[in-house]
């Protein structure tokens, strides 16, 4: 063991796991644990790499502010590398990435500009064009533009690949890498192309992402949307070299999110989302396979920062990627159910205090309230808002103070019939068999109608 007093100097270096409870058919999987750098993803070795070399050019000079749009870790790269420097940060952030990333990033002192992920390049809110104009009008700035920076790919072709290659002995077939801005496979690419040119590239890629039909038809169709994060693109960046990529493998978001918690569940790793496109596209590639090869993909990025998403089972059945049960009424439009213990409630008895912290620990913004098994009422932040105005104080039952504008409706009635009475502010109660089943809420009834847009109210 040996002591460092340099952070950065930890970056890189990280393990290479053997795959041992999956089946990879004839093959071998290897799996690079980039979540193991000090910022928990590979982009830590882009961050120091795109700061250090800007540095050496007198592109970033001490008093200047670093800016960068980003999917979330080359950000975080960037933000552990500047607040070690003492750099300024700005990010600009398109609105799908996980809450644990950008609380990661304030904690690290970046300054977070939010901007829409449901647009392309070229529109004014697209989160590149946002930076570039935020740099353009900062004076004493330095704009990292990882997607058009050679020091981004530099950083994977002199650190990534080469460890790799001397872990797999010089050995190896095959490497899957995902595209965000491109400098992962082209650096390892450039790397592979002088020491084992018959080692191939193989590109994952998320279903709605233009580059693997790129790669296996020679053309760019029209970019769709898609959950995963930090990978995919609707454009090929100016450092993205495919030329040595023959195969691609599109991934949806489900099956990418399965495979992740498969990969929790069997092999001990915590991975972020992008992770599970990777491995769903290494597993295809080696179980595809006719001869035994020695192939290696990356895990990305630590799933510590997916906690609130993708391992998240309310999460995944809200967006429809984790199946439930199917009723064929209107218990399809609950997630959270009484017969799960999935509801989060409250007892009339319990004070306005232990109210007020359960909506802030779960994020709700109401809770039934339930005594012997039974709806009784319902208090929201507003009713919580109301008693401490009037003079009330937190230590005040709930029952003082609760709603009781609650309709009790059978599970058998339509969506219709729901939507008239949310319309008229009153809370639903949803019944099977005159059991609780659980509370329809106006959430719960958009959730419905974005996963079946064929389904009409």
């Amino acid at each position: 063991m040996t002591t460092t007093a340099n952070l950065l100097s930890l970056i890189g270096n990280t393990p290479l796991l053997e795959v041992t409870h999956l089946d990879t058919g004839l093959c071998k999987l290897f799996l690079k644990l980039e979540c193991n750098n000090p910022g928990g993803s590979i982009k830590d070795r882009v961050g120091l790499s795109m700061i250090t070399q800007a540095e050496k050019e007198g592109k970033l000079k001490p008093g200047f502010t670093i800016i960068e749009a980003t999917a979330g870790n080359t950000g975080l790269g960037l933000a552990l590398v500047a607040s070690q420097r003492g750099y300024p940060l700005i990010l600009v952030i398109p609105d799908k990435m996980s809450q644990e990333k950008i609380n990661h990033l304030r904690a690290l002192g970046a300054k977070i500009v939010m901007t829409r992920s449901d647009v392309e390049k070229g529109h004014p809110e697209y989160y590149q064009d946002v930076a570039e104009k935020i740099a353009q009008e900062t004076p004493n700035s330095f704009y990292a533009n990882q997607f058009n920076n050679p020091a981004n790919t530099l950083a994977h072709e002199t650190t990534t690949a080469p460890e790799i290659w001397e872990q797999m002995d010089h050995k190896l077939d095959a490497i899957v890498c995902g595209v965000g801005s491109g400098g992962t496979l082209t650096g390892i690419s450039r790397f592979f192309a002088k020491v084992s040119p018959n080692t191939e590239i193989v590109l994952a890629d998320p279903q709605g992402s233009i580059l693997a039909d790129y790669v296996n038809k020679g053309k760019m169709g029209k970019a769709g949307s898609w959950l995963i994060e930090g990978i995919g693109e609707d454009f090929i960046p100016s450092i993205t070299d495919l030329s040595r990529t023959k195969k691609a493998y599109s991934i949806g978001d489900t099956e990418s999110f399965s495979t992740c918690r498969e990969l929790l569940a069997k092999e001990g790793i915590l991975a972020g989302s992008s992770t599970g496109t990777l491995l769903a596209a290494a597993l295809h590639y080696c179980r595809e396979s006719k001869t035994a090869k020695r192939v290696v993909t990356l895990v990305c990025d630590t799933g510590n920062k997916y906690l609130s998403k993708m391992y998240n089972n309310y999460w995944l059945m809200d967006h429809g990627l984790l199946p439930g049960k199917k009723y064929n009424d209107l218990r399809d439009l609950v997630t959270r159910t009484e017969e799960t213990n999935a509801i989060t409630s409250i007892h009339p008895d319990d004070t306005l205090l232990v109210a007020h912290s359960r909506m802030r620990i779960y994020e709700y913004s109401q809770l039934p309230v339930i005594e012997n098994k039974d709806v009784i009422g319902v208090i929201d932040e507003f009713d919580l808002l109301s008693a401490i105005q009037s003079g009330k104080g937190f230590k005040e039952k709930v029952r003082t103070v609760m709603a009781n504008n609650l309709v009790k409706v059978q599970s058998d009635k339509t969506m219709s019939e729901v939507f008239k009475i949310l319309e008229k502010g009153m809370v639903v109660l949803l019944y099977h068999q005159n059991t609780f089943f659980g509370m329809i809420t106006r959430t719960d009834l958009l959730n419905y109608l974005r996963r079946n847009p064929q389904e009409k109210i």
